[in-house]
């Protein structure tokens, strides 16, 4: 099917693969052990926060659903990636157009969710440790859903929006140097026109409000936190920075990821290279490997739990 003198495409080959087809069996396990510590670790934590009435509290529950997004994102990338190591032969790998949006939707909406859910956890730090008196009266239960339903369904919704959009465009070119599919790779082998703007400029607001706002709240937050510290004994701020630095190592973790996969994209522009490849894996593994090793580590309430749980376990 042409238009316009272009060749368009119906479905995309994920090429980087190429660059792995020696290493498919090694690397194939290496995830598979990545996936299943993933699920487990994940299960676990969230399992604690759960079952022990101690940690239902509102920061553990943006921890708990914070860890259940985490989990959800990792269920629809890595069983597809081992899927595609394993079927990839050549290192080619061909995804329909249609399966590759519902995958761009996910992974922007559930991805901007992972944002949106850390700074609901900073504003409940900044008003625990800033507002202490006033704080059992702005964070009620009621308001905590509220505050849930909006980091889930305010990404979903500017995401289905982006992914409409996004859906219409030509493709010109089919070949993708990712480990799978993202909403902005759609505009970026468009065939171009007033569409790939509108959808272009559409997905930096999708950036700006779902990640940049969010960032910079965060920011605010923990300054705030760090200046009220400054201020107070050198008990309540060990405490108080205990409590903050989970939640600050995951941010920062997720920014730095996103700020690398930006500015990867920005100076290679159309141009497709081996690091783009690298820099899609790295986003998928880190964060999502690193979110439960912090928060069943660095929480001391989770940690003392699966201890306990472990330990348990290990006598019977």
């Amino acid at each position: 099917m042409t238009s316009a003198g272009f060749n368009v495409t119906s479905s995309l080959t994920l090429v980087g693969f190429s660059s792995l087809s020696g290493h498919s069996s090694l690397l194939f396990f290496v995830f598979l052990l990545l996936y299943l510590f993933v699920l487990s670790s994940d299960s676990l934590v969230i399992y604690i926060i759960c079952s022990q009435r101690a940690l239902h509290r509102p920061m553990f529950a943006f921890v708990a659903s914070f860890l259940l997004n985490s989990l959800t994102l990792s269920t629809l990338i890595y069983p597809k990636l081992l899927s595609d190591l394993l079927l990839s032969g050549a290192g080619l790998v061909q995804v329909s157009r249609t399966l590759c949006l519902c995958q761009g939707f996910f992974v922007t909406s559930l991805g901007g969710s992972s944002f949106m859910l850390l700074s609901a956890m900073a504003f409940d730090r900044y008003l625990s440790i800033c507002h202490p008196m006033h704080y059992a009266v702005l964070v009620t239960p009621a308001k905590v859903v509220l505050m849930l339903l909006l980091c889930w369904m305010l990404p979903a919704i500017l995401g289905g929006v982006t992914t409409l959009l996004v859906s219409r465009l030509l493709l010109c070119r089919a070949q993708l140097n990712r480990a799978y599919c993202d909403i902005y790779s759609f505009v970026s082998l468009s065939c171009g026109g007033a569409e790939a703007q509108l959808s272009g400029l559409y997905s930096l607001l999708f950036t700006a409000i779902i990640v940049f706002l969010p960032a910079a709240f965060m920011l605010f937050s923990y300054a705030r936190i760090l200046f009220i510290c400054l201020r107070r004994s050198r008990s309540f701020s060990n405490k108080a920075l205990q409590t903050c630095l989970p939640h600050l190592l995951v941010f920062f973790n997720y920014t730095i990821n996103v700020y690398l996969d930006l500015m990867l994209r920005r100076l290679q522009s159309n141009r497709e290279s081996h690091s783009t490849f690298i820099t899609s894996i790295l986003m998928m593994l880190v964060p999502t490997v690193l979110n439960p090793v912090v928060y069943g580590l660095k929480l001391k309430e989770v940690f003392t739990h699966v201890k306990r749980l472990l330990s348990c376990r290990r006598d019977s």
